[in-house]
């Protein structure tokens, strides 16, 4: 076989001036474009197959989530109130499940105990040095019951304290308390409030050395001493638990809001109607869910559109995806899947119940009949449909987009897109054991060629040397 670099210093004439280092480039990448080229072709697929999972995955991702936005805190979150809005307020935790009445008797609203201490000249009278005990328990007519299970709050009073500075140091103690001075008829009295419940009730005793004993007076710590036993029309106010029956049960609150019922609902208690019990019942969203019915069928329809043109057999980026598949299969299903398992008889239970049908061509619309016969035979059953919970639409949605973004399965859209990924690795780095063989041949071709032309130089040069002679030895002739 002839010598490939001979043969082309052959054909180009031969001798020094040929650009080596070209030539070498040139066949290195001459032998290694159709690989090249081929692959590349190959990476360009797996991009766009990449690319079109990735969408109709978003796609799937972006309805769950805008469902769960509007389930959870938008038009279709549960909202409550009373028929009597005197007595309470009424909110409801996101995704709870928006169903039944209950009905509502506040007997008492929780309070919190106000005392109001003896007149002093002004603010600024001096309070006495010594230590103000709070001890905090249950007041009942003239007896006090502690709380064991709350510490005492001691109050160090230095000899400089007033009226207002113990008031602050008393707000500052991090206990519940707050107290101020207000200056009336009778002078500068100490107002002192705990916190509501009747557990939070609280009696004062000062000690040390100011204390007068038995003839204290303005400037003697005990001077501020409290309890019930000796109440001179200082208590203003007891402290009190908030009392209610809640469907027939009854509770009781330490303050006026009321948390842990069913349904996920919570009372602010602002009245009472004791021997007139109001009702507490679920807004109806007729409205709200029918909305989301039909944004829902477009938004399907999009999704469908989109799938019909990337997985079509004929030029589909996804023409023989498995993850296309699955979703075509679960697209096809979905009217007729039970969401709502443990719903009972005759409840709403699938999608088909809220007016989704789907055509043979795999379009979705909106069978607007069905929904209203379905809000008007059991309009908690169907709102009971939208919650953030196990069940229902948006769990539904949600759970469709995460099985076929699942990368660990391989028949999802998902595992695709991992397939792809993995594909689009391996053919980069076939590029690039490609291109580090390419270099190899390139050097290799131009160290060849490099001495190939240094033999072509040596050669040309003794032609021109014998060349010479032969002209001297004719010239002589």
């Amino acid at each position: 076989m002839d010598n490939p670099s001979s043969s082309i210093l052959s054909a180009l004439g031969g001798g020094s001036g040929i650009d080596m280092a070209k030539l070498a480039t040139d066949l290195s990448t001459a032998k290694y474009a159709a690989q090249i080229e081929q692959l590349k072709s190959r990476s360009d697929l797996m991009e766009t197959r990449i690319s079109a999972a990735a969408a109709l995955k978003g796609q799937l991702s972006q309805l769950a989530s805008a469902l769960g936005e509007r389930v959870r805190t938008g038009d279709l979150a549960a909202s409550a109130a009373t028929a009597n809005p005197a007595v309470a307020k009424v909110s409801v935790a996101g995704g709870a499940r928006a169903n039944g009445t209950y009905s509502l008797e506040v007997t008492q609203l929780a309070s919190s105990q106000t005392l109001v201490g003896k007149p002093y000249a002004t603010s600024d009278s001096l309070v006495g040095e010594g230590t103000l005990t709070f001890d905090f328990g249950t007041v009942s007519g003239g007896s006090f019951s502690a709380d064991g299970g709350t510490a005492p709050l001691s109050i160090e009073v230095t000899a400089d304290d007033t009226l207002s500075t113990l008031a602050s140091k008393i707000s500052t103690s991090g206990s519940g308390l707050t107290a101020y001075v207000v200056s009336g008829s009778s002078g500068a009295q100490l107002v002192i409030k705990g916190e509501q419940g009747a557990a939070n009730g609280f009696t004062i005793s000062g000690s040390g050395a100011s204390a007068g004993g038995g003839a204290s007076a303005p400037g003697n710590i005990d001077f501020l001493d409290w309890s019930p036993a000796t109440d001179g029309g200082q208590l203003k106010a007891t402290a009190k638990d908030a009392r209610l029956v809640f469907d027939g049960v009854e509770v009781t609150s330490a303050t006026n809001t009321v948390t842990g019922l069913p349904a996920g609902l919570s009372l602010t208690l602002t009245g009472t109607n004791a021997g007139a019990p109001t009702e507490i019942s679920f807004d109806r969203k007729d409205g709200a869910i029918t909305s989301l019915m039909e944004d829902l069928v477009a938004a399907l329809n999009d999704v469908t559109g989109q799938l019909k043109q990337t997985a079509s057999p004929l030029g589909g980026e996804l023409g023989n995806d498995s993850g296309a598949r699955a979703l075509k299969r679960e697209l096809a299903a979905l009217a007729g899947t039970v969401i709502m398992p443990n719903a009972p008889a005759g409840a709403p239970r699938t999608l088909g119940d809220l007016g989704l049908t789907a055509s043979r061509e795999g379009t979705f619309r909106l069978d607007a009949d069905r929904l209203k016969e379905t809000l008007a035979r059991d309009p908690d059953g169907a709102a009971g449909m939208f919650t953030s919970g196990l069940y229902g639409v948006f769990a539904t949605m949600d759970k469709l987009a995460r099985n076929l973004g699942s990368t660990t399965d391989p028949g999802s859209l998902g595992g695709s897109i991992a397939r792809y990924e993995r594909q689009q690795t391996q053919i980069e780095n076939r590029l690039e054991k490609i291109a580090e063989q390419q270099e190899n041949l390139r050097a290799q071709l131009g160290r060849s060629f490099s001495w190939a032309d240094r033999r072509v130089t040596q050669s040309q040069s003794t032609l021109s040397f014998l060349k010479s002679q032969v002209a001297l030895w004719t010239a002589k002739d």
